[in-house]
């Protein structure tokens, strides 16, 4: 579902249609890449959660409208995460987020470590100042962005949900930008799907479907109850769906995004992630609408990108597992163990 008259979103057919000449499977890969770059450029620049996001959709936006093979991912995220400092009202220095940008390229911890006069950092600014100007062309000047994640805070004071499950959705509505959910589907349709994904895993495989727990009506419903008693829920999350009344075209859009997101879990290496098999396992909704596949393995992705990039720097190789880390605030804290909601590797275990 999109919002009407909207240019930011986009039928999935579009997809199939943007600039980039690589295949959809490669682009979106490279798209996850660029988030995941953006992300700890913001997180080691102590943006807050609103900034991120932002610059996060502006990246989908601008390749809708940019070829990747012209404008590298780790430029793009840059110059999204500069204009969001000014937008956020956050501001960070053009040179501080070109020192940033180069301890990733260089795997530098200390930044205090990079001169701020040296040639490469000069030369970071140039093309983040260049890809900026490209940009603002992309966005036609429209910098308003909602995200998922002030809808799940509406969302945690209406519903009681656990403090577990909180932080899962948090997460979840983190890597949904990873995906390109943000341009095909409202805020609200997002952070529904992330909470029902997460109370689904909270809760555990034995418990109620995805299909059960956004269905039109629930099923127990349907089933005879004494009247001393209230009717059992399929799930604690049906007070959302019950909440918001939603239609069946968008019960339909919930379905998708929760296809979508289990799709990308599903792609990422299990091996350097095991904890990321319990997401994988969730079965799909089967409700939702049948679509070419988005996201596959890396090792299956074959297309190469001719790329004639502004920075030859590029960060190494990673794979797709990190993303800020937040107990719903700005500051993103170090987690307590291997198994918080909010691990190292930001992914939910």
């Amino acid at each position: 579902m999109s919002a009407p008259n909207s240019q930011w979103f986009f039928p999935l057919s579009a997809l199939q249609a943007t600039p980039s000449a690589c295949s959809l499977e490669r682009e979106l890969y490279d798209r996850a890449r660029g988030v995941e770059f953006l992300f700890r450029l913001g997180s080691s620049l102590q943006l807050p959660t609103s900034a991120m996001c932002t610059a996060a959709t502006w990246l989908h936006r601008f390749y809708m409208r940019y070829p990747l093979e012209e404008f590298h991912r780790q430029e793009v995220a840059a110059a999204c995460i500069f204009l969001a400092t000014k937008t956020e009202e956050c501001g960070r220095k053009l040179v501080d987020v070109a020192k940033v940008y180069q301890a990733k390229v260089q795997n530098i911890q200390d930044i205090n470590k990079i001169p701020s006069d040296s040639p490469e950092v000069e030369d970071c600014q140039k093309a983040i100042l260049f890809t900026e100007e490209v940009l603002l062309e992309a966005l036609c000047f429209d910098f308003v962005v909602e995200n998922p994640h002030s809808e799940l805070v509406d969302l945690f004071d209406s519903c009681e949900s656990d403090p577990l499950v909180q932080e899962y959705a948090w997460s979840l509505a983190h890597d949904s930008f990873r995906t390109p959910v943000c341009l095909l589907y409202p805020p609200r349709i997002i952070a529904t799907a992330c909470l029902v994904l997460a109370q689904r895993l909270f809760d555990g495989p034995n418990s109620p479907s995805l299909d059960a727990r956004i269905s039109a009506t629930s099923p127990a419903a349907h089933l005879p109850t004494p009247p001393s008693h209230k009717p059992p829920s399929p799930d604690a999350t049906r007070v959302v769906v019950e909440r918001y009344g939603f239609s069946d075209s968008e019960l339909s859009s919930i379905a998708d995004v929760l296809s979508i997101m289990l799709e990308f879990y599903s792609a990422q290496d299990a091996e350097s992630y095991p904890y990321l098999s319990r997401i994988a396992s969730v079965t799909p909704p089967t409700t939702s609408t049948a679509r070419p596949r988005l996201f596959v393995p890396a090792a299956q992705i074959t297309a190469t990108v001719s790329s004639t990039q502004i920075n030859t720097q590029q960060v190494p190789e990673e794979n797709l597992g990190r993303t800020p880390r937040s107990l719903h605030g700005d500051p993103s804290p170090e987690p307590s163990s291997a198994n918080s909601p909010a691990n190292q590797n930001g992914m939910i275990p």
